[in-house]
């Protein structure tokens, strides 16, 4: 009981909250506290959210990872309930003509919704977005098949409108080997070619689903940060090849790179809903920050904004064919969510568990988009 008075009271005392609360009305909630401990409980925790959302909504949020193909009027009125400032859109890769033309859709899609959207391009582009109410949108692509074994095609898709690149998928590319490739060889002298233009132009270099010795390697090798935009911690999630060791996360923190903690239920852990929850999650951010320091945590989707089961996915049209996509190291399970993070406004669940696990303000906030926009000053070309 005393405790929850004097939790009142702090609560009150850090967020200022309950703007034009009347006397009286604190009075009532003050008997409330002595009367009933279970409905003091509830009304503290209602309180606490209260203030966690005003944080929300005053902070920058930033995706690492949207997957950008078929958005539609869904697609925008999930965006209005995210809160987002921002988010890293995954472009449909393929060949070079067809990472083009799919840039191009996008650039369009932002050019014809120019009251909701905006190209991202540089830091002040998320700055402007929150004052005007819209969302910052970075194309990039998962793959670099695009480039081809030409470097200057690297300049045509910065050209374009391309920010970011993961240098490879699950499979070995021209540039390296990816997660699930059976051998572990790194770059390739290309790859590290690619690495060195990539920082010449200010496109980030993202190691999401690299090969353990490929993102050891890109670490090492970029003169810039880099981004592992969306993956989790292998400490938490032994022998899954997406994961990252901690070793992986302090080298890619010591350089001043960010980790997005990726929102699908089966990266994190291997029971959904039994030992998986979104106290999972949490617990991958809370050793990323334990590894790597505060600055170098973010959060990322891996799925349209809307959530898989709002866009249709089945365990006939979702999950058998990633049974055969995908190795069995990849540990696929049906249904692959969290509920929590199903949702548009899944960071809000994210940022309130936070607060309860005692992350101050601003830390939270560094974590909800803070560490995206310094990264990304820190390696886009103004």
């Amino acid at each position: 009981m005393i405790s929850n008075r004097r939790n009142l009271v702090k609560i009150l005392s850090l967020g200022a909250l309950l703007p034009g609360q009347s006397l009286q009305a604190l009075s009532s909630i003050m008997e409330t506290i002595d009367s009933n401990s279970d409905k003091s409980t509830a009304l503290l925790s209602h309180l606490q959210n209260d203030k966690i959302d005003e944080l929300y909504s005053k902070a920058i949020v930033n995706d690492g990872l949207i997957i950008g193909r078929n958005w539609n009027e869904e697609s925008f009125k999930a965006l209005a309930q995210s809160g987002y400032t921002g988010f890293n859109v995954s472009v449909d890769s393929g060949d070079l003509a067809k990472g083009l033309r799919n840039l191009k859709a996008w650039q369009e899609i932002i050019k014809e919704n120019p009251d909701q959207l905006i190209l991202a391009t540089s830091s002040q582009d998320y700055i402007q977005a929150k004052k005007e109410d819209k969302a910052a949108v970075m194309l990039g692509f998962q793959n670099a098949t695009m480039v081809g074994k030409s470097i200057e095609n690297l300049d045509t898709l910065y050209e374009s409108g391309m920010r970011w690149m993961q240098l490879t998928y699950n499979e070995r590319n021209l540039l390296g080997d990816g997660s699930t490739e059976r051998t572990n060889c790194g770059l390739s002298d290309f790859g590290l070619e690619v690495v060195d233009r990539m920082n010449e132009l200010g496109i980030i270099i993202d190691l999401s689903h690299c090969g353990e010795q490929t993102t050891n390697e890109g670490i090492a090798h970029s003169k810039s940060p880099v981004s592992i935009n969306h993956s989790m911690c292998e400490a938490l999630h032994r022998n899954h090849p997406r994961a990252k060791t901690d070793e992986q996360i302090r080298a890619m923190a010591d350089k001043g790179g960010i980790m997005g903690i990726i929102c699908l239920g089966y990266m994190i852990g291997p029971k959904l809903g039994i030992e998986t929850t979104l106290e999972t999650y949490v617990d991958h951010i809370d050793h990323a920050v334990k590894v790597g320091g505060i600055d170098h945590v973010g959060l990322a989707s891996d799925f349209a904004i809307q959530g898989l089961e709002a866009t249709g996915a089945t365990r006939e049209n979702w999950y058998v064919p990633r049974l055969t996509r995908f190795k069995p190291s990849y540990k696929v399970q049906w249904p692959p969510w969290i509920p929590e993070l199903d949702t548009p406004d899944r960071f809000r669940h994210v940022a309130r568990l936070l607060d309860k696990r005692g992350y101050s303000t601003g830390d939270i906030e560094k974590i909800l988009g803070q560490n995206w926009l310094r990264f990304y000053s820190e390696t886009l070309k103004p």
